[in-house]
């Protein structure tokens, strides 16, 4: 198991490149299915789950190749299977936009329930519920498998009891080729919901109101290939602005879309934190020490959920009390045990938090209880006094890429050590 370890207390200054949306190509790659063509996918970043979703793509029988870094060619008219094994889906939860994919291409999908983070119940009712009102008959089986099988899928009217980005993306994914007019109400608005309708339009579908809360989709008979660039990771770039802040660092954070920013641009503002604006770049100047702030994660656009732990360590370290409020998930709290080792002082009471701020964070070992969590840990190593080793960075892998050479380029002093008998030292953790 790799390790990253970090002497803390170097701002961080220069320049990062963001790389593209994790939330939104894990839509993406399996939207490929659809085409039965050739589809190249550029902006691509290097993360886990994206070779995760890449080799469930190569089991079902799709060609896949990498043309270079950030750009990936697939084959889907070679794909002959709609089964996706446990063995492929228990490190994965997006693996569940498989079901959407393969209905609307077979008619028939049987996957294994989805993995991931554990930072709470993942309930995927609304996507049953929606896929019967399509026209499927869904039935969980032995090892946890999902099956669900249509005679053939039509448009209907269909209401989500809860804002939900994954049974937004996997019904676009089923309804794109359902016959006559599927609606979407109450469906989640965030900017990878918009990247990945964009991608289907490209492909031939019609898909019309992404990014608002009605979306409503003609089926097509027919879709084909095309090359489509994905849009940058905004929890990324937000991590980044983050740890810029945190760090009194100066970095000009490249290749963004501001507008998918404003929310953490804001909050950060609030803090008392620097940032210049340009056209696809942001400026975070980090002058001072933080000033208190509260916090609400909500639904798009408000404050997303995905930068709760990394903006709760900066929190950690402000003038004053801040209060974080967690409006999406029942037990996203969990990284500030590992907090607590470090210095912080942070009482939990069910879903908000009290932040307490210190004048600084020490090193310790800590681990990473799931990927936006490990961010967190990062970003506290970065500031801490001494030596932060952080485990269990397997959770850091699935969504960042290369994020350990992107610090170091930084002025970081970050290593990557595999922990073995003869440790050695990784230049990056993409």
């Amino acid at each position: 198991m790799d390790k990253i370890f970090i002497n803390g207390g170097n701002p961080l200054k220069g320049e990062v490149t963001i790389s593209g949306a994790k939330n939104a190509i894990v839509g993406i790659l399996p939207a490929t299915i659809l085409a039965q063509d050739v589809c190249v996918i550029e902006n691509v970043p290097n993360i886990s789950d994206v070779s995760m979703m890449l080799r469930i793509l190569h089991q079902l029988g799709a060609r896949v190749r990498h043309i270079d870094e950030t750009t990936v060619e697939i084959d889907s008219s070679t794909i002959n299977s709609y089964v996706v094994t446990h063995d492929m889906t228990k490190h994965l939860r997006a693996s569940y936009y498989f079901i959407g994919a393969l209905l609307a291409r077979f008619g028939r999908a049987k996957v294994a329930m989805p993995g991931g983070c554990n930072f709470g119940v993942r309930p995927i009712d609304q996507h049953i519920k929606g896929f019967e009102i399509l026209g499927t008959e869904v039935n969980l089986k032995e090892n946890a498998m999902i099956d669900a099988d249509s005679n053939g899928l039509s448009g209907g009217l269909i209401y989500l009891d809860v804002v939900s980005v994954g049974a937004t993306m996997n019904l676009m994914l089923a309804a794109v080729k359902a016959k006559g007019l599927t609606v979407i109400e109450n469906a989640a608005k965030e900017p990878h919901i918009v990247d990945l309708a964009n991608f289907l339009n490209s492909m031939g579908a019609d898909v019309r109101g992404a990014g608002t809360d009605v979306i409503k989709i003609r089926g097509v008979e027919k879709l084909h290939g095309c090359t489509y660039s994905a849009i940058p990771d905004q929890i990324e770039a937000g991590t980044f602005m983050v740890a810029a802040a945190a760090t009194k660092g100066e970095v000009l954070i490249k290749n963004v879309i501001p507008k998918h920013l404003e929310s953490i641009t804001n909050k950060l503002i609030q803090c008392g934190v620097e940032v210049e604006e340009y056209d696809d770049s942001l400026l975070i100047k980090g002058t001072c020490r933080p000033k208190k702030c509260n916090v609400k994660t909500m639904p798009h656009p408000g404050f997303p959920t995905d930068m709760q732990p990394q903006f709760t360590t900066l929190l950690a370290v402000a003038e004053g009390t801040s209060i974080v409020s967690e409006g999406v998930w029942d037990n996203r709290f969990q990284y500030v045990e590992q907090l607590a080792r470090m210095g912080a002082n942070i009482t939990v009471n069910g879903k908000a938090a009290t932040v307490e701020g210190v004048e600084s964070l020490n090193g310790s070992p800590v681990k990473a209880d799931d990927l936006r969590a490990g961010a967190a840990m990062l970003i506290a190593g970065l500031i801490a006094k001494g030596t932060t080793e952080i485990e269990n960075i397997v959770y850091i892998d699935r969504g960042y890429d290369n994020v350990v050479g992107k610090l170091q380029a930084l002025g970081a002093d970050i290593r990557r050590v595999t922990d073995d008998d003869t440790p050695k030292v990784v230049e990056s953790a993409g």
